[in-house]
Order: C-alpha cells, then sequence, then structure tokens
C-alpha cells in the first residue's frame, strides 16, 4: 500500500470508505438463521425473514446456541443495545445498507419533545429522563454539541477549570449548541475510593435530565434529525468466545460501540462502519487523567469503538471504516494489578480509522507484582488512520494526547509485534507513542508511510527503563531518524502543508 502524496491518500480513503460501505454479504454459519426486521413481530419464530423478530430486546433475549447467526435487514434502523451470545455470528441480509443500529430510543428531532427551559440564553429541555449522553449529532453530522462537565466536589456541582466556582447552567452554556445533563439523584462512594465523599452515581438507572442551547429555537424544529449519544454500549460480548459482528453500522453510542472485557477469544469485528463513539461520564471517582499534573477535576469521559479490556486470543478488526471516536477508534488493553493477562494473536488489518483521538490503541499496564504478563504476535497492516485528534473527541480536556498508533508509557511486554505497511495520516499531535519497558519490547515497523505537517510532531519509540525516548519532529531530519533509529528502512514520508 504505497502512496507519492497527500491527493492519493485522500483518493486511497474515498475508494476504501465507499467499498466497505459497499461490502457483500459472504459470512456462513452452521446452525439455526434468525432475522430481524423493523418490520417483523417479536411474536415470531425469527427463523425467516418473513417471519422475522422486530426489536434488539428479542434478540438479547434469545437462546442461541454457538454457530447460529443473527442477521438483521439492509437499510433498517434498530435502536438500542444487544446483549451477545457465545459463538453467534450478528451480520446482514437484504439488498441496500447495512443495517444501522442508534443508541437512543427515538431520533429527538421532534418539537414536542422539548420545551423552553430559559428563554433569555435559549437552553432548551428534553421532554425524558436520559441517560448521561456523550455528545448530540445533527442531521447524520453536519454539527454536534459541546458536552458541559462539572466536577462534583463537597456536595455541589462546580465549575472544572476553577473548582472554586460554582456551576451555573446559564452562565456556562455560552455556544450554540452546548448541551448539559443534569443528574445527582443518587450518590455513592466513589469506586476507586470508599474515604472520599459521595459523588453522583453512573450506572444504568442513572437518568438525568438533557439540556440543549439551540439560538434559532426549538431543535426538533431547526434540525432534520437529533441523535443523542446514551451512556450504553452497543454489542456487548464481555467474555464470550467466537463472537462475530460483519456488515453493520453502528452509530450514536455513548460508551463502547463493541465492548469486550475478561479473557476473549475469538472476537471478529469486519466490514462495520462504526461512527460517533463515546464521550459519556465514566465515573466522577479518582484523579482525572484529564488533569495529568492532579489537583483538578473529578471526572473521567471514555468510549472507544472495539474494545477489548483483559486478556485476549484472535482478535480480529478487518476492514472496517471507523470515525468520529471520542477515544480509540480499535484497542486492547489492560491493567493488571497484578493478575497475569496474555495478549496474543491480534490482527487489526486493511481499516480505515479517521477523526478519532487515537486511530489504534493499546496498552499492557503491568501494576501491583505482575511479571509475567505478555502480548504476541501482534499485527497491525495495510491500515489508513487520518487525521487523529481532528474529531469531536478534541473537545477534551486533555488535547496534548492524540496519535495514529498509541500505546502510553506502560511496560507493554510483547513479542513479535509488528506494524506494517500501514498510512498514518496527519495527527494533531504525535504521529506514534509506542513506549515500553524494554527497547526489544516495542513494536517492529515495516514500510509505513508517514504523512504529517512540516515541522509537526512524529512520537516517540523505545525503551523507558533508564530514561523517555525522546520525542522527534516532522522535520529535515525525521527521514534519518525512522529508517536509522527506528528501523523503518523502507519508510515512506510526505510532508503536508498547512491547509491541506
Amino acid at each position: 500500500m504505497k502512496i507519492g502524496n497527500l491527493w492519493e491518500a485522500d483518493a486511497l480513503a474515498d475508494k476504501r470508505r465507499e467499498e466497505i460501505r459497499l461490502a457483500t454479504d459472504v459470512v456462513t454459519i452452521a446452525g439455526t438463521a434468525y432475522y430481524v426486521s423493523a418490520s417483523g413481530n417479536d411474536a415470531n419464530d425469527g427463523r425467516t425473514p418473513d417471519s422475522a423478530w422486530r426489536t434488539l430486546r428479542r434478540v438479547s433475549e434469545a437462546v442461541l446456541l454457538p454457530g447460529d447467526g443473527v442477521f438483521f435487514c439492509r437499510g433498517d434502523i434498530f435502536r438500542g443495545w444487544v446483549d451477545t451470545k457465545r459463538g453467534v455470528t450478528y451480520g446482514a441480509y437484504g439488498t441496500g445498507e447495512k443495517p444501522r443500529f442508534y443508541g437512543w430510543i427515538e431520533d429527538m428531532a421532534t418539537p414536542s419533545l422539548w420545551t423552553l427551559a430559559d428563554e433569555a440564553h435559549h437552553i432548551w429541555q428534553y421532554a425524558k429522563k436520559i441517560l448521561d449522553v456523550g455528545t448530540i449529532i445533527f442531521d447524520d453530522g453536519q454539527a454536534h454539541s459541546r458536552k458541559l462537565i462539572p466536577s462534583y466536589l463537597n456536595g455541589r456541582f462546580v465549575c472544572r477549570d476553577e473548582e472554586s466556582r460554582p456551576f451555573v447552567m446559564s452562565s456556562e452554556m455560552t455556544d450554540d449548541l452546548d448541551l448539559y445533563w443534569h443528574y445527582d439523584d443518587r450518590l455513592t462512594c466513589p469506586q476507586y475510593d470508599c474515604g472520599a465523599p459521595p459523588v453522583p452515581a453512573m450506572d444504568e438507572r442513572s437518568y438525568g435530565t438533557l439540556y440543549l442551547r439551540c439560538d434559532r429555537g426549538n431543535p426538533g424544529e431547526v434540525f432534520n434529525s437529533i441523535e443523542a449519544l446514551p451512556r450504553q454500549h452497543m454489542f456487548v460480548v464481555a467474555d464470550r468466545a467466537n463472537v462475530h459482528l460483519d456488515n453493520l453500522c453502528l452509530k450514536y453510542i455513548g460508551c463502547h460501540a463493541v465492548a469486550a472485557y475478561g479473557h476473549v477469544v475469538g472476537l471478529c469485528v469486519t466490514n462495520c462502519e462504526i461512527g460517533w463513539i463515546g464521550g459519556c461520564i465514566q465515573h466522577y471517582a479518582g484523579t482525572d487523567p484529564n488533569f495529568p499534573e492532579g489537583g483538578r477535576g473529578s471526572v473521567t469521559r471514555y468510549g472507544n469503538a472495539v474494545e477489548i479490556y483483559g486478556g485476549c486470543e484472535d482478535f480480529t478488526v478487518s476492514n472496517c471504516y471507523i470515525y468520529q471516536v471520542y477515544d480509540a477508534g480499535i484497542t486492547h488493553q489492560v491493567t493488571t494489578d497484578g493478575r497475569r493477562y496474555v495478549m496474543q494473536n491480534v490482527l487489526y488489518e486493511n481499516n480505515l480509522v479517521e477523526r478519532c483521538v487515537y486511530g489504534i490503541e493499546y496498552f499492557l499496564n503491568m501494576t501491583a507484582g505482575d511479571t509475567e504478563s505478555l502480548m504476541r504476535h501482534i499485527v497491525f497492516r495495510h491500515n489508513l488512520l487520518r487525521l487523529s485528534g481532528y474529531g469531536w473527541g478534541q473537545q477534551r480536556h486533555n488535547k496534548h494526547t492524540p496519535a495514529h498508533i498509541k500505546g502510553w508509557d506502560h511496560a507493554n511486554a510483547a513479542e513479535d509485534f509488528v506494524i506494517e505497511s500501514n498510512i498514518l495520516d496527519r495527527s494533531a499531535y504525535r504521529m506514534v507513542h509506542l513506549v515500553a519497558k524494554k527497547d526489544a519490547y516495542c513494536p517492529v515497523l515495516l514500510g509505513n508511510t508517514y504523512i504529517q505537517y512540516r515541522n509537526g510532531m512524529l512520537g516517540e519509540r523505545g525503551g523507558n527503563e533508564k530514561k523517555q525516548p525522546e520525542l522527534w519532529y516532522f522535520d529535515e531530519n525525521a527521514a534519518k531518524h525512522i529508517r536509522e533509529a527506528w528501523g523503518d528502512i523502507t519508510a515512506t514520508l510526505i510532508y503536508a502543508e498547512e491547509g491541506e
């Protein structure tokens, strides 16, 4: 996958995006096929397109066996989330666009769903109680909200940048389409510090009040579509083995689009479109990573497109189009807390990932005495990772973290880890952050293409057991450094100019 200039990268991205969106249905199953349609009925048996089920709740409650498949009608929209089953394939049938999965129960572009809460400041209130919202997307991505999140300290909401100042909604919602979600009905001790004062509980029961500033009038009249990203996962895999998602379109969810954790074997995500993901409050407890210097804020936001948290085997994400994710497009990660985790046979291949904060994220944070955890046989190849840090996720406080490939500064013990033949196209901060305890743990780089603004950041690669690897820039020395110090001897470098 070689290109010679930025225009070829743009053309390749356009081509790959279209190919993924038009991918045909070729998956096969050994067991029983079930069908789901927006015109179906949950009382049906689901075994033919004419007797299809209707809702995701019916799919989640179904007794499915390894080898079975659940196929959703192309062109239809399904709302909510899916509790997957071990060994089951979830795919598409019919003709037209991929079946679409949206997080919230309804499109909010209905005038009767909004009442004017503060006329002087153009603030509208959504008529229903709602889970925390990562952001709101208008007219299929033409605009999105800025989410205002105060800290909760000593029994009250306060401004994160100036914690001595109480948070007053009307004073802080200064921009058109600002959103604020208010919830303090239930308080709980912080998960990670039971000696701290209580904070709002964040879970599946936390339904609060949503406010939206809309300077042009009732949001339901101004926009043709309004989609909220609610605080839930979309496809919950957990630790179930051999789940396969193919040819689905997952959008508008506030946590993870595909959420797996524990020790996950055989998770496979192929030919999917996944966009506008994340941004919800994970918890109010602990030190906020948005302020790594400490002492400020107490809120953590999160949300990835495809995530395994824990150990994994035979994990594949291939031929997917992923965009506008609050955190990572694709990730395997864990903090071990003294337990042993193995992440092996991981393949991320032929994906187009655009405008996420991290295109691909990985880390193995070995803590509490763990010396045995390991990543091995990890391959990232033929991916096109573009414009990391230029999406909506940069409304975050910690704007200095974006990277196309993000490994942080953890131990990251690994063997047979290869990053080859990818195109890394412009990042708002680092292009790569590939640091480990030992240099031998760092991934091998082979034949990648690096596109960055002249004198922008290139990044770091190397062991940090003795000292932190040097941060390099995309200047006249970048080619020499990538090829000689990092070992990517067949790398291609393309310098982008401002405005491109």
